[in-house]
């Protein structure tokens, strides 16, 4: 990903997303906001128990990076589900300049230009999907349970239902977020992934592929790579290889740039992605 710097507020694009004309989109990091303390500075999250007048300025900031009004944009109300909400006019401002009209929502598509789709982070992957064929964008949030229960796969099929979206024509973007090295897991969890996943579990020597990105540690602990899960729930979806773009850079490795939940044992902020059409 590439870092830019606009207006004192530094955020990561993807390549591949940024060669596509008519969209817009951003992944926000700690720097050029106005939050303090354990949120410093760009906490774009209104329940982790920032002044809600700081998160409004982070907003408009991004708002600016992105050439539109935080009216604009549409937030998600995310518990780890695998529904997806078709984003219309009537939504604009939800979640930011008025209150959220719906619940339980980690996906968001839609074909309307001028909405800002918007999901948080700090640890899950964000998800990006664009449809430069039919003028469409998807934007979702994968924890470990959105991830076994295949959001990605949940969200092509969602632009497919409404804008006849083809699989083959996505260029999607996995944005930062925890790496394998640090995301380790109860062996309940591994269980349901190995559950849903066949082979996902490497042997002793192997390296991660295609179809294996779970690591046993040894006395029930299991290291999950949710990069590699996500991108092979993309594959499995239709998505071409070549357009799927990775992050290369890990939450919690990066925690005075990133906002990360097991690094700082939750006393943090949020991130944000952002994406929309022009």
């Amino acid at each position: 990903m590439n870092k830019n710097i606009k207006n004192g507020v530094e955020y990561l694009t993807f390549n591949n997303l940024s060669r596509i004309e008519g969209i817009r989109h951003a992944f926000s990091t700690r720097r050029g906001g106005v939050s303090e303390g354990i949120y410093s500075t760009m906490n774009l999250g209104y329940t982790r128990g920032d002044i809600k007048e700081n998160v409004d300025e982070n907003y408009r900031r991004m708002a600016k990076v992105l050439d539109c009004d935080s009216s604009c944009f549409v937030l998600s109300h995310q518990t780890h589900t695998v529904n997806v909400r078709l984003v219309t006019d009537s939504d604009k401002g939800c979640g930011i300049t008025r209150p959220l009209e719906y619940s339980d929502i980690d996906g968001l598509i839609t074909d309307t230009p001028g909405i800002v789709l918007v999901t948080l982070y700090a640890d899950c992957v964000p998800l990006f999907f664009v449809d430069p064929v039919r003028k469409a964008v998807g934007l979702s949030h994968s924890g470990w349970r959105g991830t076994v229960n295949r959001m990605g796969k949940a969200t092509v099929n969602a632009m497919r239902e409404h804008f006849g979206t083809e699989p083959h024509d996505l260029v999607c973007g996995i944005g930062p977020c925890i790496c394998m090295d640090c995301y380790e897991i109860s062996e309940d969890v591994a269980d349901e992934f190995t559950k849903e996943f066949p082979g996902c579990l490497l042997s002793a020597g192997d390296t991660i592929g295609d179809h294996t990105f779970l690591r046993d540690k040894g006395n029930g602990k299991y290291l999950l790579d949710l990069r590699a899960a996500n991108r092979l729930i993309m594959l499995e979806a239709g998505v071409p290889e070549e357009n799927i773009e990775l992050p290369g850079i890990c939450t919690c490795h990066n925690p005075d740039y990133l906002f990360s939940h097991r690094a700082t044992g939750g006393k943090r902020g949020n991130l944000a992605a952002f994406l929309g059409l022009l």
